[in-house]
């Protein structure tokens, strides 16, 4: 009997940390709890071709830290910070709080398994082969010097009237090995015959290799994936 759990969510408090980083007391932690979603809604509504792989959220007394991680930081900073001083303004009147907007750079986005996963959903709902999606994805992400991936699509796949799953993998994952940072990525794909479900898991090498260096990105001559530089508003 397989037991499913969420890779991220396995390593949360082990060897990864929380998406949302503050305390309060029980009466006002569904406040804020759902004030969190807000937040990640409206800005992946608003920014969806910005390519963020994850919002990430800090609270203090009396402001509120949004880090957003993206592969194309200039569509959200705008010309001379002008779209991000009206992000920072539409966040505000949305909670009520004073905000702090930092953006981070995702150096190279093969490696980010939430905008590989988006990238093969916009190809399906463009109508495009999902093999060759499939394929084309594979050997791009291993170009980028990972351990390991694995894709799985499931819905009415090709337009087929019984829906099911399709699987494909290069290299290793080994999910239940706790100091493998295995990445996890999540997308649906809208098409005329329904929604295809994308699963994306990267296998990122050892979190001891990424601190010194020595991962498989840097055998290959890669970037790693951690941010190349940061903005902050």
């Amino acid at each position: 009997m397989g037991q499913k759990v969420r890779p991220t969510g396995f390593r949360v408090g082990i060897m990864e940390n929380w998406r949302s980083r503050w305390y309060a007391p029980k009466k006002e932690f569904g406040d804020l709890l759902a004030e969190d979603w807000k937040i990640r809604r409206f800005i992946s509504t608003k920014y969806q071709f910005a390519e963020i792989a994850r919002v990430e959220i800090e609270r203090t007394r009396d402001q509120v830290v949004v880090h957003l991680f993206s592969a194309r930081p200039g569509v959200i900073i705008g010309r001379k910070g002008q779209e991000i001083e009206r992000l920072k303004g539409e966040l505000e009147d949305l909670t009520g709080r004073r905000m702090d907007l930092k953006i981070v750079e995702i150096s190279n986005p093969n490696r980010d398994a939430k905008l590989v996963a988006d990238r093969i959903s916009q190809q399906l709902s463009k109508r495009g082969s999902f093999r060759r999606a499939i394929k084309k994805t594979l050997e791009e992400v291993m170009s980028a010097g990972v351990c390991g991936v694995k894709i799985e699509l499931s819905g009415r796949l090709g337009g087929a009237e019984m829906s099911r799953k399709e699987k494909a993998s290069r290299g290793s994952i080994p999910l239940s090995t706790l100091r493998r940072h295995i990445d996890y990525g999540f997308a649906k794909a809208k098409t005329p015959q329904g929604i295809i479900g994308v699963k994306v898991w990267i296998d990122l090498g050892d979190y001891s290799d990424e601190e010194t260096g020595n991962g498989a990105h840097a055998k290959t001559g890669q970037a790693s994936k951690g941010p190349k530089r940061t903005y902050k508003r």
